[in-house]
């Protein structure tokens, strides 16, 4: 089996758009850009053409996608290429390649970030209680 996995470092073009589908399920799609860079042979910076792409995060990783990441935010996505295809109402035919979003991160390259650990339902921020009823031989954890 090929595993198509791809790492991409790029930029947010948008805030990401979230929806909840009929099965109750929470879904992220974003759109960023990468933009190609190269070193001419004097040691300038020159700008190739962007490449942009679009990827889907699900479940609590879209809604923590939602509430962390905003347009204009450089980010590091791992995730597998899917092909899309489909005819428009006027019987033209378009495709796409969409990334099924593995993991997503900002990039710390030009950034720092905090993290902020969830558990469970992300829904609840609230940290694990810790058990005080344990035996007094027992370690409390």
């Amino acid at each position: 089996m090929v595993d198509n996995t791809v790492t991409i470092v790029g930029t947010l073009t948008a805030d990401p758009e979230v929806r909840v589908t009929n099965s109750g399920a929470t879904l992220a799609e974003i759109r960023f850009v990468q933009n190609k860079r190269t070193r001419t042979p004097e040691g300038e910076w020159v700008d190739g053409d962007p490449m942009y792409f679009e990827g889907t995060v699900w479940r609590s990783m879209a809604e923590n996608v939602a509430a962390s990441l905003t347009k204009g935010m450089r980010v590091v996505v791992v995730g597998k290429l899917n092909y899309q295809s489909w005819e428009t109402q006027d019987g033209q035919n378009r495709s796409k390649v969409v990334i099924a979003i593995d993991e997503i991160a900002p990039s710390l390259l030009w950034s720092k970030a905090t993290v902020e650990r969830t558990y469970g339902n992300s829904a609840s921020s609230s940290e694990p209680v810790a058990r005080e009823n344990y035996e007094e031989d027992e370690a409390p954890f």
